[in-house]
């Protein structure tokens, strides 16, 4: 079932007109990569619902007559349960079943946008498959397959996008189907407690909390999402000069220093650039603060040093 018929049932609509940026931070746990657009920014987030996808899945699209921005339940595996829970007492219901929430993300590394489960309630999410052999007989050690996202993204193919289909009925798979427990609640035990936000990978399990930029950004004080972010300067999609990406890789560098610190940057990407202080010491921290900065926008460009007394 589509997020958005959830979103509108419960009322989870901020009506028009709205900041879209104040909502999208509302909503966000913390910033993975942020970039400019022609049209804003854009921020790739750990939602406050679970899922990492761009502006928290805060949504304009689809949304009916009354327009203005969809949000995500805050817990959608708990919205599963409920509706799983409301459909199981509906006369004719099956005795089994698994529902599914899904919403649309784009993918690291790929390109488009796919289907994924969001919520999740009498299924299993996960088919750890470790443990097992391959067509060959050889051990499987790393192998646990997202069922719940392959089958959001089977069901997608049915829905569409733009056919006002919200839901469809997977049929088969029992095996990934749990039993359901007195309290209609789709099982007991942790297997049924695993929800859809179990697949998120959070804390020593995420290899890529940051983007690459994000990191070094950081490392220098300017964290995604934050002031110092926004007064350096965020990267476009929009293929940018030599002479932009260094200018913000310098605002970067330069990015905390007292007002009494004289130091500058000269120099062009061509040429190199040369960073001039009197004190040896601030002008060598600047130099390496610019050397990351200029990684920050996959720049490589020789930074030397001119210090000493009489240095302008």
């Amino acid at each position: 079932m589509s997020s958005k018929l959830v979103s509108k049932a419960l009322g989870l609509r901020v009506g028009a007109p709205a900041d879209r940026e104040d909502v999208v931070a509302a909503q966000s746990v913390r910033v993975v990569a942020e970039r400019l657009t022609p049209a804003g920014v854009t921020r790739v987030v750990e939602s406050v619902a679970g899922p990492v996808l761009a502006a928290a899945g805060v949504d304009a699209s689809n949304t009916g007559p009354e327009g203005g921005l969809l949000l995500l339940p805050p817990d959608p595996d708990a919205v599963a349960r409920d509706l799983h829970a409301a459909l199981r007492r509906t006369p004719g219901a099956a005795a089994r079943f698994g529902l599914l929430l899904t919403d649309t993300a784009g993918r690291p590394w790929r390109e488009g946008q796919t289907d994924l489960a969001v919520g999740a309630c009498g299924m299993r999410v996960l088919e750890d498959l470790r443990g097992g052999e391959d067509a060959d007989g050889r051990p499987l050690s790393v192998t646990s397959r997202a069922v719940a996202d392959e089958l959001a993204a089977a069901a997608d193919l049915v829905k569409g996008k733009a056919s006002g289909t919200g839901a469809a009925l997977v049929r088969g798979l029992p095996e990934l189907v749990l039993g359901t427990g007195a309290d209609g609640d789709g099982g007991s035990g942790d297997a049924a407690a695993a929800g859809a936000r179990s697949l998120v990978r959070t804390g020593p399990g995420d290899w890529f909390a940051l983007g690459h930029r994000e990191a070094l950004r950081s490392a220098l004080g300017a964290p995604p999402g934050s002031p110092a972010a926004a007064e350096v300067g965020l990267p476009s999609v929009v293929p940018e000069s030599g002479a932009a990406r260094t200018a913000r890789a310098t605002r970067l560098a330069l990015l905390g220093l007292a007002a009494d610190h004289r130091v500058e940057v000269q120099g062009s990407v061509d040429e190199g650039l040369v960073v001039r202080a009197e004190d040896p010491v601030l002008a060598g921290r600047v130099a390496t603060r610019l050397e990351l900065a200029l990684a920050a926008e996959d720049l490589s460009v020789r930074v030397s040093v001119v210090s000493g007394p009489g240095t302008d």
